[in-house]
């Protein structure tokens, strides 16, 4: 019988992994790793690493012993900072794990092969590029061809100066570039390339890999990398880059395995225009703006030299069945889209004359100064019905409509019964719909069955968010295919009488509202009257009902704007009963104890947390009327001491009464409701012991009434409680929520941080990739009036107004004292500043604007428009989309010109292009964009009805403009040459001049 041969055995490696990264007292970092031979997942078992220095710089460095043809194919890892002693996770890496590769060479037994790596930073300035705002749209065509590898080989031996792996390392370098022009690819030059260039292989998702032979004795080694195609070489900016060896004194690895980050460049800045779609306007649409004017706006942004369109939240917010629905902010469904943007000759290809007609005559009717709410939603919905009635067979039984339903009936089933449940009931109040005030799946089933009486009216919702979703995702790709990022807007918050309260009510607190403090907006605060969110309930399935919005957004949008960031870190939380934003708390957060206030000397709790009312207070505010009011809203539980009648002793009891009340009561509204504000503590409602304090409760009489002693313990209780104990809490909060919504996308996601923010805020926004947001008027500096735009980081969205505030036209005319301190100490004028805001006054706001560090300047519309006095006429109050300080403000804001006479403004759309120039923006690259035809008809719906029956076939074919000249070069010598500026953090120079798309 034969002896069975003994089994190969398998080479071992040891694995060295080093990460350069500086730690503080009583830190350490783990490596996290999927593959059990390289360690554990979990931070609390996974693999440690130890510190080493090399000359200044600290390495840490985990060495293992392996297998390499045991270790998984899809093996990944990543670094994560942690506590010392409790092994608590102090900082993750951002992203996704990192690939293992290893060099394909044969090893020794027990050879070494050492891995540096570079901490992945998501405020690098590189790593927003690999979002798909720019991956998709303004970098679209970035592609690069990737090398066979024998061509790779080839130029590996070419440069190996005749080492060898016996006399040599190996070294494998792989950097990020994102960037490339068609034709370039990333070359290395350096010490061992002995003035030629080592060009590297593509391998996929803007990773570019290149290895070569380096004598041992060559260690340190500098280089740089270098794009480069068949003319043309550019290098990166900054020092070169040193590969020492870190394991000096151990053995030499036989490879190193040099992960460098990114291709080192100019930062990209870029520049975009701010507006809501029921703002625009255009020759064909109905009553307010619609998806399909999307395509003629991303025609102006081309010519303009704007990369990016900002607009307001799209989904449907039909909760009152009146204009009252005009607010964005308040879904009825986070999914649905808005009917108002129905553009309705897309509806079919043979719209019937008779409908046509009718289309025709809205048209007329509704070309007003405004959007009048009511009659456009009546009229589109009118129609709307008479075109499915006549084609509902062919649409509902089509493959594509079908394909539509599948991918989207989880929340299209009951979003369509909760249209029809509202209408039959009369209210979207859902606690009032008896057996259906409980959501259920089996309800939900039988009331959307197809063989119900009422199936019309479900299908026809099922039909109308079907077109909505062809026209928004046919604008989307047009603007894609153009290099124009579409930027959406995540509210903060859903209308408690909305499709997810009704189906997920554990996730809200619906005996809550959602609000601000007091702020540079409003003085008494902000109340939304959204429910405040259960995120102890959220976190149970890891935020899922959140990942799901951002998909769906994802559909649509390569870029988005978080509503109220701050709301993730803590919410200004409010009792249901409450009518304005000030007696709130923020939530979550550390209240001050019964035990607490008692240790300071505080006893006399009611007398703090009810409504101080005396009777000198009352003629202080009322004067003569002080008896009369006193007897009809008060009643006298003590000699002089005052409490409300049970009727008025809430926000909302007061302003419901007033209303309904005739003579000098309603005018006192503000003074009663001062009344029952007159508090210093706010008693938790869920806990009696519990206190928090009133926001600017020195401002009471109750608090000046105090004693000094009692005055000075609560101030400083109020400071802690607003500015310092709740930093670790909010600081965590924001680590759970937000990393869950932007994993769940690659959108590019920008955060509006306005308001009171804490200290913990600007951290965790860098941390983790959130670009926030800079005004100009509303400094996120205290202490100062004005910011200056070349003082902002590069990580923030800059404006000089957004949607909240003022136009800088209606600014300048408001206050006479701050235009001039801002006409002289910002704009630098020496003499007195216009009564208007003059055309000049505007591009040297803008100018300002696009010169500064900022990634983006997004600027509104009405401020572009003012760069021109022809558009400049109307009366500047009537540009304001919101007024914050008005909680049923009407949204109806409407463009004065049509989109088709911007586009044909070429003097206009030059100015803004070379105002982009100057700044040394990027402009969208005019080699590889063809706009829609100039002349005839922009809109007639022809081409959408088109693409709706060849059913997704991209039937729009837009012809080239004659008078687009390519881009140009921007240097010092033709443009005023903005600033240089320096990204310390990054070590990068920035010169907005070298920038480029």
């Amino acid at each position: 019988m034969a002896q069975s041969l003994p089994a190969r055995r398998r080479r071992r490696a040891t694995l060295r992994f080093c990460l350069p990264y500086y730690t503080h007292w009583g830190q350490n970092l783990v490596l996290l790793s999927s593959d059990p031979a390289l360690g554990s997942i979990d931070p609390s078992s996974a693999r440690s690493m130890s510190p080493h220095h090399r000359g200044e710089v600290l390495f840490w460095i985990a060495s293992m012993q392996v297998v390499p043809e045991e270790l998984s194919t899809d093996a990944s890892y990543s670094y994560c900072v942690v506590d010392h002693d409790s092994r608590q996770v102090l900082r993750r890496e951002p992203g996704a794990p990192r690939r293992l590769q290893l060099p394909a060479i044969q090893l020794d037994d027990n050879a070494c092969i050492d891995i540096y790596d570079l901490w992945q930073d998501a405020s690098c300035p590189e790593s927003f590029l690999f979002r798909s705002a720019f991956r998709d749209v303004i970098f679209r065509n970035c592609r690069s061809d990737q090398l066979s590898s024998t061509e790779q080989q080839r130029l590996a031996c070419q440069i190996s100066n005749g080492t060898d792996t016996r006399e040599g390392i190996l070294v494998q370098f792989k950097v990020s570039c994102p960037r490339l022009q068609p034709g370039q690819a990333v070359c290395l030059e350096g010490d061992v390339t002995r003035g030629s260039l080592l060009r590297f292989s593509s391998m996929g998702g803007s990773v570019w890999q290149g290895e070569c032979i380096i004598d041992k004795s060559k260690f340190p080694v500098r280089y740089r990398y270098v794009l480069s195609d068949e003319s043309n070489a550019e290098d990166e900016v900054g020092p070169d880059r040193e590969l020492l060896l870190v394991t000096a004194g151990k053995p030499h690895p036989a490879a190193i395995v040099v992960d460098d980050g990114y291709f080192k460049a100019n930062p990209w800045r870029g520049a975009g225009l701010a507006v809501p779609v029921f703002s625009l306007r255009s020759e064909e649409d109905v009553g307010a703006g619609e998806f399909s004017d999307l395509k003629l706006l991303v025609d102006v942004a081309v010519k303009a030299g704007l990369h990016l369109i900002q607009l307001l939240p799209v989904n449907d917010t039909s909760v009152n069945g009146m204009w009252w629905d005009s607010y964005p902010y308040s879904s009825l469904s986070v999914f649905a889209l808005h009917p108002l943007y129905l553009c309705l000759q897309c509806l079919s290809a043979k719209l019937p004359h008779d409908v046509q007609e009718e289309i025709q005559c809205a048209k007329k009717k509704l070309d007003l100064k405004d959007v009048d709410y009511d009659a456009t939603m009546a009229i589109k919905l009118s129609i709307a019905k008479k075109v499915f009635k006549l084609e509902k067979d062919e649409v509902l039984n089509s493959s594509d409509y079908r394909r539509f339903f599948q991918e989207n009936e989880d929340w299209l089933k009951p979003y369509a019964a909760f249209c029809y449940l509202r209408d039959f009931f009369g209210t979207s109040d859902h606690s009032q719909w008896g057996v259906y005030s409980k959501f259920s799946q089996e309800k939900l089933n039988k009331l959307v069955g197809p063989t119900t009486d009422h199936y019309g009216s479900i299908a026809f919702n099922y039909y109308l968010q079907y077109h909505l979703n062809l026209q928004l995702f046919e604008a989307a790709n047009y603007a894609r295919s153009n290099g124009v990022v579409l930027k959406g807007d995540l509210p903060i918050g859903v209308d408690r009488n909305s499709v997810d309260t009704w189906m997920y009510p554990t996730l809200f607190r619906m005996n809550t509202s959602t609000g601000a403090p007091p702020d540079y907006f409003d003085k008494n605060g902000q109340n939304w009257g959204f429910p405040t969110y259960n995120w102890e309930e959220m976190s149970k399935d890891n935020y899922g009902w959140w990942r799901a919005r951002l998909t769906q957004m994802a559909k649509y949008f390569s870029a988005y704007r978080i509503d109220h960031v701050l709301g993730f870190f803590r919410i200004w939380e409010l009792p249901d009963h409450a009518a304005t934003g000030l007696m709130g708390k923020f939530r979550p957060s550390i209240p001050l104890s019964q035990e607490e206030l008692e240790r300071d000397g505080i006893w006399d709790f009611d007398r703090l947390s009810k409504p101080y009312i005396r009777y000198h207070i009352l003629q202080e505010k009322f004067g003569e009327s002080c008896n009369e009011v006193t007897d009809r809203f008060l009643n006298e539980y003590e000699h002089l001491f005052y409490e409300f009648k049970e009727e008025f002793n809430t926000e909302k009891k007061l302003v419901k009464a007033l209303e309904s009340m005739e003579g000098a009561y309603p005018s006192m509204k503000n003074r009663l409701i001062d009344l029952l504000q007159e508090v210093v503590l706010i008693r938790d409602p869920e806990d009696s012991k519990k206190f928090y304090p009133r926001f600017n409760l020195d401002q009471t009489a109750s608090f000046r009434e105090l004693d000094e002693g009692s005055q000075h313990v609560l101030r400083g209780l109020y400071h802690d409680y607003y500015f310092q104990r709740q930093e670790g809490l909010w600081q965590e909060n924001a680590m759970k929520t937000l990393p869950a919504l932007l994993n769940s996308s690659n959108m590019f996601a920008c955060g509006e941080d306005l308001g009171l923010i804490p200290a913990c805020v600007q951290p965790v926004l860098h941390d983790l990739g959130l670009v926030g947001l800079r005004i100009q008027r509303m400094p996120s500096t205290p202490g100062i009036e004005f910011a200056l735009p070349a003082d902002y980081e590069y990580a923030t969205v800059c404006a000089p107004s957004c949607h909240d505030s003022s136009t800088l036209r209606a600014w300048w005319e408001e206050d006479e004292t701050r235009r001039t301190r801002f006409y002289q100490n910002v704009l630098f004028y020496g003499e007195q500043p216009p009564a208007k805001c003059e055309t000049f006054v505007v591009r040297a706001i803008l100018q300002q604007h696009m010169e500064a560090p900022s990634m983006w300047a997004i600027f509104p519309i009405q401020d572009i428009l003012a760069l021109k006095e022809v558009y400049a006429q109307r009366p500047a109050k009537e540009e304001a989309i919101n007024d914050p300080t008005n909680p049923k403000h009407y949204w109806r804001f409407r463009l004065h010109v049509t989109l088709e006479t911007l586009l044909d403004d070429m003097e206009l759309l030059s100015e803004v292009t070379e105002l982009v120039e100057i700044g040394g923006r990027c402009t969208p690259s005019r080699s590889d964009i063809t706009l829609r035809v100039e002349n005839g008809n922009h809109h007639s719906g022809g081409e959408e009805a088109e693409f709706v029956k060849n059913r997704l076939s991209n039937g729009h074919k837009p012809g080239a403009i004659k008078d687009l000249e390519p881009s140009k070069t921007i240097n010092g010598q033709h443009h005023t040459k903005p600033p240089i500026f320096m990204d310390n953090e990054n070590g990068l120079e920035f010169n907005p001049n070298k920038c480029r798309t």
